[in-house]
């Protein structure tokens, strides 16, 4: 538990492993930072405008995962996106710079996930239950989806890479109705449905996935979801 409280969010002891048993732990953190974000955009909705409350939560989630799994998604653009060969792909996710695409899918989400939030009332339960989501699926494609590396920062769940979690989303669906309805729940299931596109992608165009599009799929999930539940249903 240590490490994953390490590993995703930046309180706690830095230098968390992603290795299978920090990873069965992905459920908890998710759902407790998804609480905290929670708390933060109800208390942000009573001293600001909606959309500035949600601009809050969202600079407040950057702060807490330390734009790691943001960054993923930069990465992730760049090699899956444009035309490329797998090995090409492969090599420009692990490069620090950024192109087009990773600026612009980075800027995309950033912008629906601030103008979601600022279109509906806050709900501390919705946000619980899509950040617990968006992880449990996460901490299953280890065990389903092969790795596109030889060797790489994913390396060690390959070993115990637990299936399990990704069962979490369904009482997470439920938890997500209490709190907002059909819209939640409907948002947990677009979770899922984003979070198995973007592992579906990689699997397709660079034959499994990496740590970088683990990162993508969380941040593309939680988008998604809180699109979804923006909805007027």
């Amino acid at each position: 538990m240590r490490d994953a409280f390490a590993l995703l969010p930046t309180f706690g002891a830095r230098g968390g492993a992603l290795k299978a048993s920090a990873v069965r732990w992905f459920p908890v953190v998710g759902g407790a930072l998804g609480v905290l974000l929670g708390a933060l955009w109800w208390a942000a909705d009573k001293v600001w405008p909606r959309p500035v409350a949600g601009a809050i939560v969202v600079a407040a989630d950057l702060v807490c995962t330390g734009l790691l799994h943001v960054d993923g998604l930069a990465d992730a653009a760049d090699g899956l996106l444009p035309h490329a060969s797998r090995e090409r792909r492969l090599e420009i996710m692990r490069t620090a710079d950024v192109g087009a695409f990773g600026i612009a899918s980075v800027a995309l989400t950033l912008v629906l996930a601030t103008v979601s939030l600022a279109s509906r009332a806050p709900s501390i339960l919705l946000l619980a239950a899509l950040w617990c989501a968006s992880r449990s699926l996460v901490a299953s494609v280890p065990a389903i989806v092969p790795y596109a590396r030889e060797q790489g920062i994913a390396t060690p769940l390959l070993q115990g890479a637990p299936v399990w979690p990704a069962v979490v989303a369904i009482p997470a669906a439920i938890v997500a109705a209490v709190g907002a309805g059909v819209g939640g729940a409907v948002a947990v299931a677009a979770c899922a449905v984003a979070v198995a596109a973007v592992v579906g992608l990689a699997w397709r165009r660079v034959g499994g996935f990496t740590g970088d599009v683990l990162g993508a799929a969380i941040v593309v999930g939680e988008t998604v979801g809180l699109v979804a539940a923006a909805a007027k249903w």
